[in-house]
């Protein structure tokens, strides 16, 4: 079994408070505490057998030694009994994939000594080792007979150096040779500078064997992998084409023909088709896309076409949500995913279309820092499926399609806690009487009498979407003393291509006015203290807080976390430079005009106006936000005298919380920064004792 963090004492230091030196507590704490982010667990990437007897899933928990979220893989049945591992150790695994006859999985295994693709074998319990892999593998997937993986592997490219340096002498120290960058794309945050290759698509016997490199153009042929039922053809999407570097959005699909390496390409639309499968009698291919308009929201439709690419059609284009996650159960229905109005549900359609069923709500919970949409699911060939699901109070479990959860994960570190849950509220839009969604988190020991300090959470994206998930930093905040209120301004997704597109061209904008009335909503709902007004996001969230703060004084202090400060120098330094400009702004900033156009939507051309004590936050390893936005609004806060702090997370990428430790620091270093504004103090780490910031001083 995992090691829950009480069991361990460790000792672990944040720039804004520390973890408790003292003893134990004798009372277990009654709330969400910092320390049980080491505890939680969650389930993700569901995978049931074709019987519909067994599912195997990642099971994801926190390592309080290494600092890591460490995946392991487990079996349970569709009753929910006989929960074992099945593989777990130092390493990482995942990417279980069900063999066609039910009797072995295979899996990805990440350790030390580099990646291998494995197969477990459930008759005698036994994991082999297939291939090794040592840049990784991704997209497994079983040929129908059995008899054959496929999966994608990193080959890296070797180029001259015409400027290469001089023999280095045997043991001389010399320094790196110089880094030189020719792509459009040459890094990625999470991932830091990339080498130079392309993700190749590979065949390995299942009886072991060496992978056989299939395709070998100087592209990413890196979309999901989808056998014919013959076992001749591997279909694929990429961006393969002539000026892929600077086409991001577009991707076609295309056949790969295992014995010769043919590869052909069945789609020309201009736009995505991505997440191909194939149909269980060969004949048709499923897949999701949209016609690409240059629009920062488009919604990606389910589309159904013939194997070679012809007759497409779109068969949810009236849903007006994004259709995701596309598989067949048998050969007349296909499941998908799709957010709506942020939840995220299972739904299902017809191959020739129809009316869309939704099939369960509640989906998510794979996202523990925030409460974004999230989720992942399996159907078998019979129409019986397993999902993550989630709730305010709980990360992902597994439910199966009985309507019986399957886990029950934290049920033992939350036994004996009050974990706090999420009212819904719908209010108008000052700017236009639009309704907007929005949730409100009391703290786990609401009082009704009293006035409590209001949170105001904004979410990333922008084109993103929160909803009634569990948020271990939502827990963390109520848990501290603040009325939480996030919400689902325009722009946000899951309200269809039109509420998406509110902000195109056009962001930050009447998004402040939405915020502003959830705000007003929330209070007029009583118990929040009007002069206790605080406030934070990050990412999208941080471009809307700087915004705010530079638009009105009635918050009390803010948090600004790894923002877009200036929009012209973001699009030439985030790792996507080649997407933001044309689709967020539809112009160069060096085109005439355009910088009038990109300062109006930068948050540093209202720095002047900002007198709300204001901190910034970033990673030091952020390549979507690069530091440098922070520093810019950070020193220009300061050379205007304004309260302000800069923190920088050391090795955290634009995901903060990608560790434990980072989400951790996340949270406590706004609490801290608010406490010294007007806000409660900042609980203890272990207890989740407030000590009054008076005292604390």
């Amino acid at each position: 079994m995992f090691i829950r963090f009480a069991a361990i004492v460790a000792t672990l230091a944040f720039a804004s408070t520390a973890f408790a030196q003292s003893e134990p507590p004798r009372e277990r704490p009654h709330t969400f505490v910092a320390a049980d982010v080491f505890d939680l667990e969650y389930a993700d990437n569901p995978q049931i057998s074709p019987d519909g007897r067994w599912v195997a899933y990642v099971r994801v928990t926190a390592d309080v030694m290494t600092d890591r979220f460490r995946r392991s893989i487990w079996l349970v049945d569709s009753n929910g009994a006989n929960h074992r591992p099945l593989v777990q150790g130092a390493g990482g695994y995942g990417s279980p994939v069900w063999a066609p006859n039910g009797r072995a999985i295979a899996y990805v295994a990440n350790e030390e000594t580099g990646a291998e693709v494995r197969i477990f074998y459930l008759d005698t319990q036994r994991s082999a080792t297939i291939a090794r892999v040592p840049a990784g593998a991704s997209n497994l997937t079983w040929s129908p007979d059995g008899r054959t993986l496929a999966f994608q592997s990193f080959v890296a490219e070797s180029t001259d150096d015409p400027a290469a340096l001089p023999p280095q002498p045997e043991g001389a120290q010399w320094a790196e040779p110089a880094r030189v960058i020719n792509g459009v794309v040459f890094r990625a945050d999470g991932e830091g500078y990339l080498p130079n290759g392309f993700a190749q698509i590979f065949v390995v016997p299942a009886d072991g064997g060496t992978p056989r490199q299939l395709t070998y153009q100087a592209r990413n042929h890196d979309g999901r992998l989808s056998w014919s039922p013959n076992g001749r053809t591997l279909y694929f999407s990429a961006n393969a084409e002539d000026g892929w570097e600077y086409d991001p959005v577009e991707a076609d699909i295309y056949s790969l023909d295992i014995t010769s390496g043919a590869v052909t390409r069945l789609t020309t639309r201009d736009g995505p088709e991505n997440s191909p499968v194939v149909s269980p009698d060969g004949r048709r291919i499923a897949y999701v896309g949209f016609d690409d308009r240059r629009q920062g929201y488009q919604v990606s439709e389910l589309y159904v076409a013939n194997a070679d690419g012809s007759n497409p059609r779109s068969i949810t284009a009236s849903l007006d949500r994004d259709a995701v996650d596309p598989q067949w159960a048998g050969n007349g229905a296909i499941y998908f995913l799709f957010d709506d109005q942020g939840a995220t549900k299972l739904g299902r359609v017809g191959a020739n279309g129809g009316r869309v069923t939704t099939v369960l709500n509640n989906i998510g919970g794979t996202d523990l820092g925030r409460p974004y949409t999230s989720g992942s699911y399996s159907v078998n060939a019979g129409g019986r499926y397993v999902a993550t699901v989630t709730s305010p109070t709980r990360p992902s479990d597994l439910m199966g399609s009985s309507g019986r959860h399957l886990t029950a994960l934290n049920e033992d570190l939350f036994t004996g806690k009050t974990i706090a849950s999420a009212e819904h509220i719908r209010v108008s839009s000052a700017a236009d009487q639009r309704p907007v969604d929005a949730w409100i988190v009391r703290p786990p020991d609401f009082d009704p009498s009293r006035q409590y300090p209001m949170l105001l959470e904004i979410h990333g994206g922008p084109f993103a979407a929160y909803g009634p998930s569990f948020s271990a930093e939502v827990q963390m905040y109520a848990a501290a003393g603040y009325i939480v209120v996030y919400a689902n301004p325009r722009g946000s997704t899951s309200y269809g291509g039109e509420f998406g597109n509110l902000i195109h061209h056009n962001y930050p904008s009447q998004d402040y006015d939405d915020l502003m009335s959830v705000v007003d909503g929330a209070i007029a709902r009583g118990n929040i203290d009007p002069e206790r007004l605080f406030v934070t996001g990050g990412s999208g969230g941080g471009v809307l807080t700087a915004w705010i703060v530079g638009t009105t004084d009635r918050f009390a202090a803010a948090m600004v976390q790894k923002p877009v400060i200036n929009w012209t120098s973001f699009v030439l330094t985030a790792d996507a430079t080649n997407f933001f400009a044309p689709y967020w702004f539809g112009e160069m900033p060096w085109e005439e005009g355009a910088q009038g156009r990109y300062w109006a939507r930068s948050p540093l051309s209202r720095v002047g106006n900002v007198s709300t004590p204001t901190a910034v936050m970033v990673g030091d390893e952020d390549h979507r936000t690069p530091a440098s936005e922070a520093e810019q609004y950070y020193m220009a806060l300061r050379l205007r005298h304004v309260p302000t702090r800069l923190i920088r997370i050391p090795g955290a990428p634009h995901d903060i919380a990608f560790r434990p430790t980072g989400m951790i620091a996340k949270v406590r270093n706004t609490l801290a920064w608010f406490a010294e504004h007007g806000g409660p103090g900042v609980p203890d780490a272990r207890t989740g004792v407030v000590t009054p910031p008076s005292e604390a001083n």
